[in-house]
């Protein structure tokens, strides 16, 4: 069973809040994007899926970096820029996106994207598991993972009802209609989960070792 204990600490609580908005905006932003690239546009579901690669990419260069740094300087500076650019990504995507929306367009918001994931990754599990005693790490990553999957269930759950009540399957103008209007809602959620992570406490000064002197 979960210790509801954990979150009485700040940083467990507030890392998963974070990992909840994250993961609605990803999930369901991407769900919708992969469908648009196919219903608006006309390509196949591989030639989908790799448009989107400089998104889901990104992290394979930018999470090592990031939790490497996140162990000196503290992981909630990563947290809050990630998802500030996370969001940042997705309120660009919304506001340049239209039926016939040149691909050379999309791929600057995905980049940023992917550069805000990637920083939020490492740090987040990093904060979760130093949250807890060494004893309770398990349950504390079960409780991180379960949060992370209901983030996305919901998110694509959400944005998908709002798509489909602004917009389509009926034409390409029709799917763009909804997925802008989805889009800037996820942007918003992510935006929020920003401000989430400024909550986490910062990475306390090691104090440094006082000096023995010698009495002789």
């Amino acid at each position: 069973m979960l210790p509801l204990r954990f979150f009485r600490d700040r940083a467990f609580s507030a890392a998963n809040g974070a990992s909840l908005a994250m993961y609605f905006g990803m999930f369901g932003s991407i769900f919708l994007l992969s469908q648009f690239f196919q219903t608006a546009q006309g390509y196949s579901p591989l030639e989908s899926g790799l448009r989107v690669l400089p998104w889901t990419a990104m992290p394979m260069l930018v999470a090592p970096i990031a939790g490497a740094l996140s162990d000196r300087i503290g992981g909630r500076p990563f947290l809050a820029g990630g998802l500030a650019l996370q969001a940042v990504g997705l309120a660009w995507i919304a506001a340049v996106s239209s039926a016939d929306v040149g691909y050379s367009s999309l791929v600057g918001p995905f980049i940023v994207s992917g550069i805000g994931m990637g920083m939020f990754f490492a740090p987040v599990a990093n904060i979760v598991l130093t949250a807890v005693g060494a004893r309770d790490e398990g349950k504390a990553s079960g409780a991180s993972n379960a949060i992370r999957e209901v983030g996305g269930v919901f998110g694509v759950a959400v944005l998908a009802a709002i798509f489909s009540r602004t917009g389509g399957y009926e034409s390409a103008e029709a799917f763009n209609d909804g997925l802008v209007a989805a889009t800037w809602v996820g942007a918003a959620v992510v935006g929020v989960g920003a401000l989430i992570a400024l909550a986490v406490p910062g990475k306390r000064r090691e104090e440094a070792p006082v000096p023995v002197l010698d009495a002789a």
